[in-house]
């Protein structure tokens, strides 16, 4: 059975971290199972406002006590591998096991890497970070830190990739997950599912009102009902009280 949860970017009207904890907890309450956060410095024009997800994450994990959540998606390569280890490990402890850490590439379409990450604004030198960073991240996780996550083997990872590109899926393999970007529809989902190990979650968005079981009859495992870069507070509050679709 798939799960469903909602993705939300917590730019201008959604800023407010008291606001989206609201949100969390109002998923929960009707039954969602899981709030992904977008991860960015900044957003392009014409978003302006932009709140950091992982203070808002730690404020969710406070208030709710199931539902999943985590980054959708964090670029390693403009991390530090040492303090994002520290602040999984503590938001994992924190939400008693229910963090997912979503990461990917990223890209410079905001120029997040080239004004705030000088070099990795290069595509391959980004790369060589990325993989560099989630290598250091499972050493950490194992135990070269202290105190361990909440969540054996490791805290889940989820790896996001542009279609119909072919290494991030290879990448993911090593994980817990793939996540799409850019997918034409749920016919090219179970090209993607065969090259990924059995139990390994396969993850899609699409907007409210989707048909959520031709994805899940393809491959998904988890669905994610997301808007765009300016969601707007009562569109997305209607569709999280109406609860997760009905399959």
């Amino acid at each position: 059975m798939a799960r469903h949860g909602v993705f939300i970017a917590p730019f201008d009207d959604l800023y407010d971290p008291r606001l989206l904890v609201r949100l969390a907890v109002e998923a929960e309450e009707q039954g969602w199972d899981g709030i992904f956060l977008w991860d960015h410095i900044r957003y392009r024009a014409p978003v302006r406002r932009v709140a950091d997800p992982w203070i808002v994450l730690a404020a969710i994990a406070q208030a709710t006590s199931q539902i999943k959540l985590g980054p959708m998606i964090t670029p390693p390569a403009r991390r530090r591998a040492h303090k994002l280890a520290r602040e999984t490990v503590t938001l994992d402890h924190l939400s008693e096991g229910r963090l997912i850490f979503g990461a990917g590439l990223g890209s410079d379409s905001s120029r997040e890497f080239q004004d705030f990450e000088p070099g990795a604004d290069d595509t391959k030198e980004r790369a060589r970070r990325y993989d560099e960073s989630l290598a250091q991240l499972a050493d950490y996780w194992s135990g070269t830190f202290e105190p361990p996550p909440v969540q054996q083997p490791r805290i889940p990872v989820w790896l996001a990739g542009r279609y119909p590109n072919r290494r991030p899926i290879e990448r993911a393999r090593n994980w817990d997950g793939f996540f799409p970007i850019d997918l034409p529809g749920p016919e090219a989902l179970p090209e993607i599912a065969k090259q990924l190990k059995p139990g390994q979650d396969l993850v899609i968005t699409d907007p409210p009102g989707a048909d959520w079981q031709r994805w899940i009859d393809a491959g998904a495992t988890w669905c994610l009902t997301g808007w765009d870069e300016q969601p707007k507070l009562d569109v997305v509050t209607q569709t999280i009280r109406q609860g997760p679709p009905r399959l």
